[in-house]
């Protein structure tokens, strides 16, 4: 993998999940970041609470097209883009935050945002929705069931239109569903870990729709891999690990590496209307580049239990899921 030692990167999205781990990854690479935050929002980026004296803060409102011109005055290297509204089922609640935050902050960063080497677009699995075709192929057409996979899939559409009308250096990457440490507790994985740490019900569906999960520290390791590796292509690259589980046994696996007692009542719940029942990656190119899993979803899981065992204790005691 190329050096990224002293290479000035922009990171949007850099204080949410996948991004403040993407940051503190380039800094371990002695990378020069630069992250995006929302106007007046820094102290609210409490994953990057222990970085702050190593990263350079750009305040700006992707949203809008004054604001990011604004920065047209630095050049990166690389421009890493994770700024979305990304919560799939609050997404019908906010149709209009889903166009602005996923869609139209990507058309102005590269209509009118900083000058880069390479741009790299950090999209979803979400967008492929249901296909008769599993694992998802990169190939087969998407099918957005949601405001969040259908403005995440324009904003990747988009990208692939500017890197062929522009030449620009423009990759497209779809991570499938990733957990790890810091993750909002409206995701499955530590909404599950806190209420079992916290012995409290868990309702659930079923629970025969399936999910691959991936570790967080391996996304990061895809992601660094296939911006070293890729240039100028045009079609998108899948990053997931090609193993599935059912979502009743990820309940009681996180029930069994948690010694909970909480009581699950599967069933209990009804699935969404629009739900995908499988979800898997077809990853032949990623593994092509160089990629693979190097920390298996057991070991992952057993980490990000940990973290939250040890992750604010008035947190833990006080909050209700």
């Amino acid at each position: 993998m190329k050096t990224l030692k002293n290479k000035k990167i922009l990171v949007t999205g850099g204080a949410g999940f996948i991004g403040s781990h993407l940051v503190k990854r380039l800094l371990d690479l002695k990378a020069k970041v630069f992250v995006t935050v929302k106007y007046n929002s820094i102290m609210d980026s409490v994953r990057l609470v222990s970085v702050w004296d190593k990263i350079n803060i750009i305040e700006a409102d992707l949203r809008n097209t004054d604001s990011v011109i604004e920065m047209k005055k630095f050049k990166f290297d690389t421009v890493f883009h994770l700024a979305a509204y990304n919560h799939v089922g609050d997404s019908f609640k906010h149709v209009l935050e889903n166009i602005n935050s996923n869609f139209i902050s990507t058309v102005n960063l590269l209509n009118n945002g900083p000058k880069f080497k390479k741009f790299v677009h950090i999209g979803s699995s979400e967008i492929y929705g249901q296909q008769k075709v599993v694992p998802f192929n990169v190939k087969e057409k998407p099918n957005p069931m949601s405001p969040y996979a259908l403005t995440k899939y324009s904003s990747e559409l988009f990208s692939i239109l500017k890197s062929k009308e522009s030449k620009n250096n423009i990759l497209c990457i779809r991570p499938f569903n990733t957990f790890g440490p810091h993750q909002s507790e409206k995701a499955i994985i530590p909404e599950i870990i806190i209420k079992c740490l916290q012995n409290n019900e868990i309702k659930t569906t079923k629970g025969l729709q399936t999910r691959e999960f991936n570790y967080i520290q391996n996304i990061i390791d895809g992601i660094l891999i296939l911006n070293s590796k890729v240039k100028h292509q045009v079609e998108p690259i899948n990053l997931g690990s090609n193993k599935p589980i059912k979502i009743k046994d990820l309940v009681k696996k996180i029930k069994k590496f948690t010694s909970s007692k909480s009581k699950v009542k599967m069933g209990s719940l009804k699935y969404r209307p629009n739900e995908i029942w499988r979800m898997q990656a077809n990853n032949k190119e990623a593994k092509l580049k160089g990629w693979k899993p190097k920390i298996d979803f057991d070991e992952g899981l057993k980490f990000t239990i940990k973290w939250y065992k040890n992750f604010n204790k008035f947190y833990l005691n006080n909050r209700k899921f």
